[in-house]
């Protein structure tokens, strides 16, 4: 006898709430912890869909908001414990952080993470009605409130899953990584619901994949080729180990090392060194900084370096301690000028927030005293070189959408400086590169990515690595690059096509789940 969709829910429920909470808990947590395998260096891909579709499953029963909320924490907890142990090596390796305190700060980075999660969950049980749509929308609204909600984390989205795959990331360039985050979890959800007999939502999830289908078959230019020469370029990678990077007594052998690599380099349109690559003041390494100027124009070479940055012009003694000082870029040589400040600075590593507050801690009292980089500025002109503007992104700040975006506008082609050693062999300095991979999808832009230890690569506009350099070696990556011109739907409208919609959903889906009670009621 055929079940009724009706009865299939009721024994669904049934059985899951019947389940030890133990149980259940260690189910949402696996589902968080497996999600990290569809993303680099891993690209299983379908455990973005199987994973998100185990939580779904979890939380479409009937249940209490409290019940809910815990299995939403377990999984984000799973989801950022795994998915995110790479920050492990920074704080064991190279902060001297005992095993025991830098597993527990692993463990209550991923609780609070996982807040995002167990909030979903509770609105998701609680204030919407619970079907693929508000789900989605849930999703999604948690993760673009991970790009700026306590200056952001924006890492582990499912859209990162589909980078490569462009019957899906096709619609990077007209929405970003929210619109393909978005179909990919409509998608899990509506598989449940077809075990659970109930095809609509399905239907739909399929008209968005013929969608995204399309795009990719059809292969839309975007942006087009400017018609410019393409540009020479040279990737310096130094594989400077972190634990000797700033050193005093290493800076001279760090500076001699880039001067090394360089020096066949001389002669190609560009030369890129990654982030902080001259570990001093700019005024500090006046005489070296003239010297490779020197050789720039001497050559018909443009030079691009990453340096901390000391704006003496902006100190003023009688009301501050110390000169501003940002994470820089700047580009000299031939047909060469700009500065790039930072403007996302990294919580703890770059800046102390929240200081003074932090007093009541002891051992955190006196932070602070301690010198932060200044943000940079979010209206700031793009570097200049040979007759194109560059879009420019310091590390963590290219995982930020919207602010590679901006960035992005009037520019020709994008640039982005890192140091991935903090995470030494981990999955992160990967995930990071998959990220910029979505970051010149979304834009329509080339993307070239100068690192000390990797990945070092050139990208192009479809978000293919065109070339890459071995990570954790000392060496060059030469390649072309294509400057390219006019705008991706996504860079005229940003994230408020997205954001638009999942806020219908949820409108829609609070006031029918409003009008569904009443009826009951009635």
């Amino acid at each position: 006898m055929r079940l009724s969709t009706i009865n299939l829910q009721k024994r669904l429920s049934t059985h899951l709430n019947q389940l030890p909470l133990s149980l259940t808990l260690v189910a949402a947590w696996l589902a968080g912890a497996i999600f990290l395998f569809s993303l680099a260096p891993y690209g299983f891909w379908p455990l973005a869909i199987v994973s998100p579709a185990i939580l779904y499953a979890l939380l479409v029963t009937s249940m209490s908001g409290r019940r809910a909320f815990i299995i939403g924490e377990a999984y984000g907890m799973g989801l950022w414990c795994v998915g995110g142990f790479w920050l492990y090596t920074a704080i064991h390796d190279y902060s001297d952080t005992p095993t025991w305190l830098a597993l527990i700060m692993i463990a209550l980075m991923g609780l609070g993470m996982g807040l995002f999660h167990g909030l979903l969950a509770l609105v998701f049980n609680r204030m919407v009605g619970k079907q693929p749509f508000s789900f989605a929308a849930l999703w999604v609204l948690q993760e673009w409130l991970k790009t700026w909600l306590f200056t952001g984390f924006p890492w582990l989205f499912v859209g990162y899953a589909f980078t490569e795959e462009y019957w899906l990331s096709s619609l990077a360039p007209v929405a970003g990584v929210f619109s393909v985050s978005f179909v990919a979890i409509l998608l899990a959800a509506s598989l449940v619901e077809l075990l659970l007999r109930r095809s609509s939502y399905a239907i739909v999830s399929v008209l968005l994949l013929a969608i995204s289908t399309s795009l990719w078959l059809v292969n839309p230019q975007w942006t087009k080729p400017k018609g410019t020469p393409d540009l020479s370029v040279s990737l310096i990678q130094g594989n400077i180990s972190q634990d000797i990077k700033w050193l005093t007594k290493y800076q001279v052998e760090t500076l001699k090392i880039y001067a090394k690599l360089t020096r066949t380099e001389w002669g190609r349109d560009v030369v890129v060194w990654p982030e902080s690559s001259i570990p001093m003041f700019q005024d500090e390494a006046a005489g070296f900084i003239s010297e490779m100027i020197e050789m720039a124009n001497a050559t018909n070479t443009t030079w691009i370096t990453g340096i901390p940055y000391k704006d003496k012009a902006a100190f003023n003694a009688s009301t501050d301690k110390y000169p501003p000082f940002y994470n820089s870029v700047i580009a000299r040589g031939v047909e060469a000028e700009g500065l790039y400040k930072k403007q996302r600075l990294v919580p703890f590593g770059e800046y102390i927030p929240f200081e003074g507050v932090l007093d009541i801690f002891p051992s955190l009292a006196g932070s602070q005293d301690i010198k932060n980089y200044s943000r940079g500025s979010d209206q700031q002109s793009p570097l200049k070189v040979r007759g194109h503007n560059i879009g420019t992104a310091i590390c963590y700040e290219v995982a930020y959408p919207d602010t590679t975006r901006k960035n992005a506008i009037d520019t020709e082609f994008l640039l982005t400086v890192s140091n991935d050693a903090w995470f030494g062999t981990s999955a992160g300095p990967l995930q990071h590169l998959q990220m910029v991979q979505m970051r010149a999808l979304e834009n329509g832009r080339w993307f070239i990515r100068a690192t000390n230890t990797g990945v070092t690569a050139i990208i192009n506009h479809k978000g293919r690595i065109v070339k890459r350099a071995p990570q954790f070696e000392r060496t060059v990556l030469r390649g072309e690059i294509q400057a390219r011109v006019g705008n991706t739907p996504f860079m005229l409208m940003g994230n408020y096509p997205i954001l638009i919609i999942i806020t219908l959903l949820l409108l829609l889906s609070y006031f029918g789940k409003g009008l569904t009670t009443l009826r009951r009621r009635g």
